[in-house]
């Protein structure tokens, strides 16, 4: 199926869901447990792979997860080793794997997207496996842009292996850590895998970032979150959220503890905004995103405001 192909019917009245589906994952140590969220109907339905933040599980992002559902996707969110729900002890031998047993938990998804169809009553027959799209937030969206071609640089800067996959067609990048040249001394030492190379992430790409995430990982401020978009070639866009810091309002669910911004409005410029952009980069609808992105820009008090580059 051509990017360029219709979508399948844009709001469906039920969104199925089922979880914990599980794959087999061998050399991993636990299964992967899966949750999958879809629309009751349509078809040549496109899929979105989805990466939580750290310590967060399948059942975290509904206020994403429920609404590209909503919306026509099915969205699949794979539960990584660092999961609270999980409780693997830093003292566990895959603890300093874990980024690279992430990555291999989106592409096991990827290898198993038959069995997962199977698994939900009402899904099988109606997935399009040739429109993909990977996101994540924070370390899942790190995660999800490996799949687009960034690359883990080693001690001596040197790219290290390219995990890219050509069954991605494009992702959507929240809050994607940057650089690791302004690393936090804590970072440097602890989290060496931070250390990401964009000039091979040419994928399409949607990056949201907010103008009041300070980390306490970079020794730079909110910019640092707009690396990905700055430093990687081809086609991107960045939605900057104003007022926004690392929860971008709550996208992980309004009530999570690190949710320090809530805001359901500005939740729902991402839901907008995301949305559009998968359906022009999935299913060619260009006029949509155009619209979306003209609709902020227009609001008289606009939470945010969308770049774009080819």
């Amino acid at each position: 199926m051509s990017p360029s192909s219709p979508a399948a019917p844009p709001v469906p009245a039920v969104v199925l869901d089922a979880a914990p589906v599980v794959l087999p994952a061998p050399g991993r140590g636990t299964d992967l447990q899966v949750r999958i969220s879809a629309p009751a109907t349509g078809d040549r339905l496109p899929v979105i792979v989805f990466s939580h933040g750290f310590g967060q599980s399948m059942n975290g992002y509904a206020p994403l997860a429920d609404h590209w559902a909503a919306q026509g996707f099915v969205v699949l969110r794979p539960t990584h080793l660092d999961s609270r729900t999980l409780g693997l002890p830093a003292e566990d031998p895959r603890t300093p794997h874990i980024w690279r047993h992430r990555v291999t938990d989106l592409t096991r998804v990827l290898d198993g997207l038959d069995a997962l169809e199977a698994a939900l009553p009402g899904l099988g027959g109606r997935v399009d496996h040739g429109r993909i799209a990977v996101a994540g937030h924070s370390w899942g969206a790190q995660t999800a842009s490996t799949l687009l071609g960034a690359r883990v640089l080693d001690a001596d800067g040197v790219p290290g292996e390219d995990l890219s996959d050509p069954r991605v067609t494009a992702g959507v990048l929240l809050a994607l850590t940057g650089l690791g040249d302004s690393l936090s001394p804590f970072a440097a030492q602890h989290l060496p895998f931070m250390r990401p190379s964009f000039a091979a992430m040419t994928a399409p790409a949607l990056l949201v970032a907010g103008d009041r995430d300070d980390s306490p990982l970079s020794t730079r401020g909110p910019d640092w979150f707009t690396d990905g978009y700055t430093h990687s070639p081809g086609s991107k866009s960045l939605l900057m959220l104003y007022g926004a810091e690392h929860s971008l309002g709550g996208v992980s669910g309004y009530e999570a503890a690190e949710t320090t911004d809530e805001d359901p409005a500005r939740v729902g410029v991402v839901q907008r905004l995301t949305t559009a952009y998968l359906r022009a980069v999935l299913g060619g609808d260009v006029a949509g995103r155009r619209a979306a992105a003209t609709a902020l820009a227009e609001d008289p008090h606009p939470l945010g405001e969308v770049r774009s580059k080819e």
